[in-house]
């Protein structure tokens, strides 16, 4: 991975790793195959540690262990103690499907929960449901991954993916008229969880008159953004919107940054929620007014938050907890729930039980309509001297002041 305009595979590892994979999988609770003690209970994830997604892959494992830790300093589950088994699974799709495959059918995990994006959540949520396992997936929200009727799936972040742009939308909307963007570009990766969030903004945006000068679609590998962020250039859009990963998110930034070209506002996906990441990445003054949808904040006043990140700064060097991190302590959260709220390890039981209740988590209360997606909604953020406020909606703001226009590239 890497080249010219991304991190290359010796600094997004060093970046987004810390602890290293021992970290992950080499630590008591954690790793290697075969079951653990009887009065454990065992959770199977499969992660990709390295690959296209090992940022988020890694900040994923980061939450689960963060949870692993405190839940069992909390007594556990039922009175059993929490045992983590992580695998890798290379943002493989083959891959995963062996993972998910092996946890279960040899390791014989108690339960699961997810990996990370709808590409490879697709393919492991289907062999949970063949199993008729509990699949609780931190991340991915393509809408495709909820139309097969599995009675087990639960997707643990406020809404689906496609449902990433409309708070932007509304910020767009709240604007006078003669303020709005007047023409816009749109690029995407070419990947179930952003595409379909970038083409719905598109046509939403088009619906208030905002002429579309630019369109691209670019493969998952890219690291060149050159001639992306040249052609965008070209146009020069008064709005920018990029459904970005991490790298490829990094990437466009710094090329758009060598064309000497900044948009009036600029919305990205995923990449800068990955907090600190982002920011060492794209340098600190090129965040100033940054858009994306999220899913938690740090200071949200919701239970156990706070906990969540003193605990994840004792342990990643006073990090900020990335919200991949924080989604994946959710969807562990959602799964004691159920177990809890079942009384026990019964799959169907467990299934049945999240699907007729509310469960609080770090990033609010969640529930599930019968297909196991989320009823809720995200929130809009935008990055401000150096760190995330979220500036929609009202109720959940953490200041009243958006940018706007965006500054130009320092």
């Amino acid at each position: 991975m890497g080249g010219a305009d991304g991190l290359s595979r010796r600094e997004f590892t060093t970046v987004g790793l810390g602890l290293g994979l021992a970290a992950l999988v080499g630590c008591s609770g954690e790793g290697s195959a075969g079951g653990g003690d009887e009065d454990e209970l065992v959770i199977g994830a499969s992660l990709p540690l390295t690959g296209q997604f090992s940022q988020p892959g890694q900040e994923a494992g980061r939450g689960y262990r963060i949870w692993r830790e405190m839940v069992n300093a909390d007594g556990g589950i039922l009175g059993r103690k929490v045992q983590l088994k992580i695998t890798d699974d290379a943002s493989s799709q083959d891959t995963v499907v062996s993972d998910y495959t092996r946890l279960i059918t040899q390791d014989r995990v108690d339960f699961l929960l997810g990996t990370f994006s709808s590409l490879l959540n697709y393919p492991a949520s289907a062999v949970a449901e063949r199993q008729g396992m509990v699949f609780v997936e931190p991340a991915g929200g393509a809408e495709n991954i909820f139309t097969r009727g599995f009675d087990h799936l639960f997707f643990a972040q406020p809404a689906l993916s496609a449902d990433q742009a409309n708070t932007f939308v509304d910020w767009v909307k709240s604007l006078p008229a003669a303020e709005r963007p007047t023409s816009a570009a749109y690029t995407t990766q070419d990947d179930p969880f952003t595409r379909p969030v970038i083409e719905r903004l598109q046509g939403l945006l088009e619906d208030l008159g905002i002429r579309t000068v630019y369109t691209s679609v670019y493969p998952a590998e890219t690291t060149n953004m050159q001639p992306i962020a040249a052609a965008i250039a070209g146009k020069k859009p008064e709005l920018l919107a990029q459904g970005a990963v991490f790298q490829d998110g990094v990437g466009l930034v710094r090329a758009l940054k060598q064309q000497d070209f900044s948009p009036k506002a600029f919305f990205q996906m995923s990449a800068p929620s990955n907090a600190g990441q982002y920011s060492k990445g794209v340098g600190t003054a090129n965040t100033e007014g940054v858009f994306y949808s999220v899913s938690w904040h740090e200071s949200a006043p919701t239970p156990l938050n706070k906990e969540f990140v003193t605990a994840y700064a004792k342990e990643y060097d006073n990090a900020v907890p990335a919200e991949d991190a924080a989604d994946a302590f959710a969807a562990a959260q959602v799964l004691r729930a159920g177990i809890e709220g079942a009384k026990g390890t019964d799959q169907d039981k467990v299934a049945e039980w999240l699907h007729a209740n509310e469960v609080e988590t770090i990033l609010g209360p969640l529930k599930w309509d019968k297909r196991g997606a989320p009823l809720g909604s995200f929130l809009l953020a935008q990055w401000q001297g150096g760190k995330v406020q979220i500036v929609s909606p009202e109720d959940a703001a953490t200041t009243k002041t958006v940018i706007y226009p965006k500054p130009g590239w320092s």
